[in-house]
């Protein structure tokens, strides 16, 4: 199976953030590592993905939550590395007036469809994206979406632990990906 790139939003999903607790679980799991969790600069980001990408041995699969959505798709139209799939949890959004600002530089991601298979989970009550953006998102990324209920960011204050149903989502996700020859 394919190595799992963990990449977390602003502040790097702490220490109750279900990517916290699936990187903790699973071996296969690594965190990528830019410069600063709380002080986001889309080009450093970019490069930190860019770096943890190429360290892998087999393409890997993305799981991306909020701002390191918009990360994903800045990012893929740069960078030719291969990658297997990315798993978009809680994207926000730009034009909102939750949204970060000194996030400014992920905002106007790249149109058009991702270059990999992808999967959306959206929650009904996200403060940072409503349901139709995340609806508009997935159709425009050529991304599959799952509207997973009333769960807030889908994040460490959401209370969900190792997010078992999440989880389960992800393993769908990745054995839904034709595997290469």
């Amino acid at each position: 199976m394919a190595d799992i790139i963990i990449l977390p939003g602003i502040g790097g999903s702490g220490e109750t953030h279900w990517q916290t607790h699936w990187e903790r679980t699973n071996p296969r799991a690594i965190r990528f590592q830019p410069r600063s969790w709380d002080r986001p600069d889309l080009p450093d980001w970019a490069a930190a993905l860019e770096r943890t990408v190429a360290a892998t041995k087999n393409a890997p699969l993305l799981v991306a939550h909020s701002l390191a959505c918009l990360l994903v798709v800045h990012w893929q139209r740069v960078s030719s590395l291969p990658v297997a799939g990315a798993f978009l949890v809680a994207v926000p959004d730009p034009q909102s007036d939750a949204f970060p600002a000194e996030a400014a530089d992920f905002t106007n991601p790249p149109e058009g469809r991702l270059r990999f298979p992808s999967l959306v989970i959206a929650s009904s009550d996200d403060p940072y994206g409503k349901i139709e953006h995340a609806r508009m998102r997935a159709a425009e990324w050529g991304s599959h979406i799952v509207e997973v209920g009333a769960l807030g960011h889908i994040n460490g204050r959401s209370g969900l632990e190792d997010w078992p149903n999440g989880q389960a989502l992800f393993q769908a996700f990745a054995e839904s990906i034709p595997k290469r020859a």
